[in-house]
């Protein structure tokens, strides 16, 4: 029996020990599960009744804010700041029910242009992560709000305070690694343990201060790059050592590159405003090995500054800045393929084969249907509640459509009976 005892207790170690590492991360992330904007859900209503889909809950008392909802671990997570005097930003944790269950101030937040929130949490398990407008990410327990660390890219890293929006990026968790932008000289890019907030590497930059864009980590070839922007610059780095590889001038005329990259087969397209010679859409060509780009070709005339887009199959799918014009256009060239006037622009998500549009200036959601010839909207009504601008991107989890506008949260029930 004594021998027997050792072996059974081995035994729970190892399956245990298997257990651990076969469980898939909680994970929520900016704009889904890839940061490209597409939901894995299925079973999701293929139009809604005239006034729009069942208003589960809702909770107004955010304050002010801009960023997106995060589910995960049976919660929801959202930001704001309550008063803007104090400034203090406050992360708010809600059951699927719409019931509050605490709320936890985490630190200043911005108060200057366009005051509130930026950063939409990212969560990984247990842990949740906020970079504020200010310059600071904290990592903190997603439990209790208890903050775990904190950094500071303007103490820690010698980053420009003077960044005119704030800083706005959601940021990127790799393995371990938990990567920003702080911008500058000496800590452009970094990657930090993100259970102690220790620097891994750091790529140094161009003294270019941070642009208000979350990265992407792409695989290549066999090669790992972090596709990341400054003020002026998108960039190619080794995911694992911080080696600068590429840096392409990308300019916008109010330092805004808002929208994240998207990746597909050793193209990269960056989308941002402006007419000049250096900004606008463009697709880049990536070298086999990754450490090279080529332009292959640049749209300026489209304007889109933070609505975001689809990439399905060889179509992109994205809306100009405060215009009733939504274009499905070529991914290979860039032209217009069908085009919709009935909405406002603003943002898009994709789930379950169909489009999801927020209009950015009148706030009106949309269902919508799309492919290379057309562009038709199913479905629309008018968000009932919140306050200023409509910039925050919808959510899809669990059958649910999660809306922030403002001092707002409102959950949909876009399930199919």
């Amino acid at each position: 029996m004594t021998r027997i005892l050792p072996i059974i207790f081995l035994l729970f170690v190892l399956i245990a020990g298997c257990t651990k590492k076969n469980k898939v991360a909680e994970i929520s992330d900016w704009r889904g599960p890839n940061r490209n904007g597409i939901f894995n859900e299925k079973g999701l209503l293929k139009e809604w009744p005239e006034d729009g889909p069942e208003l589960l809950w809702s909770f107004e008392g955010l304050g002010y804010g801009h960023s997106s909802a995060a589910v995960a671990n049976n919660k929801v997570y959202v930001t704001g700041i309550k008063d803007t005097i104090a400034s203090a930003g406050t992360l708010f944790t809600f059951d699927l029910e719409g019931n509050l269950l605490w709320e936890k101030e985490y630190g200043p937040d911005f108060t200057a242009n366009f005051h509130g929130t930026r950063s939409t949490p990212v969560i990984v398990d247990n842990l949740i992560y906020i970079e504020s407008g200010v310059g600071k990410v904290y990592c903190l327990n997603a439990d209790n709000g208890e903050e775990i660390w904190k950094v500071d890219f303007i103490n820690d890293f010698g980053a420009d305070s003077v960044v005119q929006f704030g800083f706005a990026e959601s940021v990127l968790i790799d393995g371990d690694q938990l990567i920003c932008i702080p911008g500058g000289k000496e800590n452009n890019v970094v990657a930090l343990n993100r259970f102690t907030g220790e620097k891994i590497w750091s790529s140094k930059g161009n003294s270019e201060i941070a642009t208000y864009n979350s990265p992407i980590v792409i695989k290549h070839n066999g090669q790992r790059l972090v596709i990341a922007m400054t003020a002026s610059s998108v960039m190619g780095i080794d995911a694992d050592t911080g080696e600068m590889y590429w840096r392409v001038e990308q300019t916008q005329q109010n330092k805004i590159h808002a929208n994240t990259p998207i990746y597909s087969n050793g193209r990269l397209l960056i989308i941002s405003a402006g007419r000049e010679e250096t900004s606008g859409m463009v697709q880049f060509q990536l070298s086999e090995d990754g450490k090279s780009v080529q332009e292959l070709w640049r749209n300026r005339k489209f304007v889109n500054l933070m609505g975001g887009a689809i990439k399905i199959d060889t179509c992109l799918y994205i809306s100009a800045y405060m215009k009733n014009d939504w274009q499905v256009m070529s991914w290979n060239t860039g032209e217009m393929l069908a085009q919709n006037k009935d909405i406002g622009g603003g943002a898009i998500i994709f789930a379950d084969g169909l489009f999801y549009c927020y209009a950015e200036r009148d706030g009106e959601m949309a269902l919508a249907d799309a492919g290379p010839n057309h562009f038709n909207i199913i479905s629309r009504f008018k968000v009932p509640l919140g306050t200023n601008e409509h910039w925050a991107h919808p959510v899809i989890s669990n059958g649910k459509l999660f809306i922030r506008h403002g001092d707002a949260l409102m959950v949909y029930d876009i399930s199919a009976k």
